[in-house]
């Protein structure tokens, strides 16, 4: 008895918010019951999910922090001290905050990664790669406009180093550096601009940008380790005469397959944000428990680990124009893969051997620029080394162009459905 009424609650209750809402139920069809994934996703797959995690993560711990951050020089870093000290249960929302920034960018190289093995940047997905690039670039002035905050030595350095870039254009550059800085040094005004950028604008842009990216993808549907579309094929399974045949339901089959993976990560953030939040000086830099003074110098300024790449390719140019060129360069590259691979295969289990070597060389070099910029910049073999890698860096998309455009690429026969079906 008690059954039937609890039934006939629950069926009144979504009747109810049904007549209510009635788009809600047709748009939770279409992206979660009924938006139909390929069934042989492996475990790469997962990080596109743990990226939102951690952004939920990050907007919740960030709220918190507002409310007893102060975005003024000469208060700053003594609220965040305060924070770390006095406000209950503080210190772990700051290191929440601080380990998933980092957290947010491994899942986000991974996944970037992911979509070079799988080609998941080729037709028909070219604007979810462009949207998910999109993405990566503010996610990019995100983190650095918080890296600031803390108003420690290395975040004001790293901003006076990182502003000054825009000193080497040519004409505009002096003026669009103190435009930038509301002064001639990084100061109060600096630090207002970036809290309201860090706190809403660049959140409500990247917010939409993700809502954007995952509109795109339920659009053309997701590419799987096979690189063949699930769409094609016979039609028809038990759940929908719709449905490809080598589909499933994104919802139940992989929500549970997240939720499984997404407690795993956040057993590993746990142990990292109690046991080792600094990470060896890689996540919470020393330096950045001194209070900002603008009369010393660091010994070694650098950025955080996941702009070392970047700035390594900065730093080995021996001009300053030359050096924001190429580093600037390094990122817009990545935009156009989607014109420059002209495969006519997409996953890498099938591609040509060319391909694999030229992409884990990529990966190589990307992996070791980043150990380059973390380190002083004095040894004068490393600059040279990291001169190579970025030619080897930039002479992937070259490769990846020629390799493809004048079909020397020997591709394996590619499957007609997925490998992995009942």
């Amino acid at each position: 008895m008690s059954a039937n009424i609890i039934t006939r609650t629950v069926s009144g209750l979504q009747d109810w918010f049904n007549q209510r809402a009635p788009a809600f139920l047709p748009f939770y069809r279409k992206h979660m019951t009924e938006y139909y994934a390929p069934k042989n996703f492996n475990i790469w797959y997962i990080f596109g999910v743990l990226s939102i995690v951690v952004l939920v993560n990050q907007i919740l711990t960030g709220i918190f922090l507002t409310m007893h951050y102060k975005p003024s020089a000469a208060e700053a870093f003594a609220s965040v001290e305060y924070i770390m000290r006095d406000v209950d249960w503080g210190w772990l929302i700051r290191y929440m905050h601080s380990t998933g920034a980092s957290a947010f960018f491994i899942v986000v190289y991974i996944h970037m990664f992911r979509g070079l093995m799988y080609g998941s940047y080729q037709k028909p997905r070219e604007m979810v790669w462009i949207l998910g690039m999109l993405i990566y670039l503010v996610l990019m002035a995100e983190a650095f406009m918080g890296y600031v905050l803390p108003w420690g030595q290395m975040s004001f350095w790293g901003a006076k180093v990182i502003i000054n870039l825009f000193g080497a254009i040519p004409v505009i550059g002096q003026g669009l550096t103190e435009w930038i800085m509301g002064d001639y040094l990084p100061s109060d005004a600096t630090l207002n601009r970036f809290f309201a950028l860090h706190v809403i604008a660049l959140p409500l842009a990247l917010l939409l940008l993700v809502v954007l990216h995952i509109g795109a993808l339920h659009e053309v549907g997701s590419n799987n380790p096979d690189g063949v579309e699930i769409k094609k094929g016979p039609k028809g399974n038990r759940w929908s005469d719709k449905a490809p045949a080598d589909g499933i339901p994104f919802h139940p089959y992989y929500t549970v397959k997240d939720f499984f993976y997404v407690c795993c990560f956040l057993v590993v953030a746990a142990f990292i944000i109690f046991f080792a939040p600094g990470f060896g000086g890689l996540f919470l830099e020393h330096d950045n428990f001194t209070e900002a003074n603008r009369l010393v110098t660091p010994a070694h300024i650098k950025p955080v680990w996941y702009y070392t790449p970047f700035y390594a390719m900065l730093r080995v140019v021996p001009d300053k124009l030359g050096g924001v060129l190429v580093m600037f360069g390094a990122i817009a590259a990545l935009f156009f893969l989607p014109w420059l691979d002209r495969g006519k295969v997409k996953s890498i289990r099938y591609r040509g051997l060319w391909f694999k070597v030229a992409l884990a060389l990529f990966a190589f070099c990307f992996v070791w620029l980043g150990k380059i910029g973390s380190g002083p910049g004095t040894d004068i073999h490393e600059t040279y080394l990291g001169r190579v890698l970025t030619v080897l860096y930039f002479g992937y998309f070259i490769f990846l162009w020629v390799y493809t455009r004048f079909g020397f690429e020997k591709t394996k026969p590619v499957p007609e459905r997925v490998t992995t079906h009942d």
